[in-house]
């Protein structure tokens, strides 16, 4: 198979609220993983899929700036009490220099994924890099994989609402409830085992944006 990318970034961010909220993102994590991972997945005994042994993680909390809705820190466990006391720190050129530096460390052609990805994640990303006049190479790549699991099920089965939703399919994959949900590595983790559980069929008609298509959530 020839691959678009040598290595898929997944990301999830918690944030102040939704997108009519012009929120704030209060945690950002990215796991990168090789694409030969994904194609080559470890099991245990019983055959289950595990998480590749070879990861690079980068997990940060982040001080918004602005309130928490009430509705997102009862989801994700963040609120500005618990961000402040801790002493976080905002979405500053550092945090955007600790991600680029991330980036360029894995092997390239690089792609980000995110669950609903296209609609949340990836505009609120490139809000707050534009805000603190960064931005990321217009050429990365970019892979919602909620459009992308959805792509699957449309050729098999009719369209049922909550269906793709990161819990949902887990549970289909493995038959319980995902581990530590709302926590964006929690929610990582959560997506890369989803993921490589049908990697060869995501990976053979993936749904790919990039960088530069991605238009940010508000200005």
């Amino acid at each position: 198979m020839g691959e678009v990318a040598k290595t898929f970034v997944f990301l999830d961010l918690e944030a102040t609220g939704l997108n009519a909220d012009l929120p704030k993102i209060t945690e950002i994590c990215m796991i990168a993983v090789h694409v030969s991972s994904l194609e080559n997945p470890v099991t245990d005994d019983s055959g289950e899929v595990q998480l590749p042994r070879v990861l690079d993680k980068l997990c940060l909390c982040v001080d918004p700036g602005k309130p928490v809705s009430q509705g997102a820190s009862s989801i994700t466990g963040l609120n500005n009490e618990n961000l402040s006391n801790s002493e976080k720190q905002k979405f500053d050129t550092s945090l955007i220099n600790s991600v680029n530096e991330f980036i360029n460390r894995q092997a390239k052609p690089v792609c980000l994924v995110a669950h609903n990805g296209f609609f949340y994640d990836f505009p609120l990303l490139k809000t707050e890099l534009l805000q603190q006049n960064g931005d990321f190479p217009g050429t990365m790549l970019c892979l919602d994989s909620l459009q992308a699991f959805r792509r699957l099920d449309d050729q098999t089965s009719k369209y049922v609402k909550g269906r793709h939703t990161l819990p949902e399919i887990y549970r289909r994959s493995f038959g319980r409830e995902p581990n530590h949900s709302h926590f964006a590595e929690g929610d990582v983790l959560t997506l890369i085992l989803v993921f490589i559980c049908q990697a060869r069929q995501l990976l053979e008609a993936p749904l790919y944006k990039t960088w530069e298509e991605i238009k940010p959530m508000y200005t």
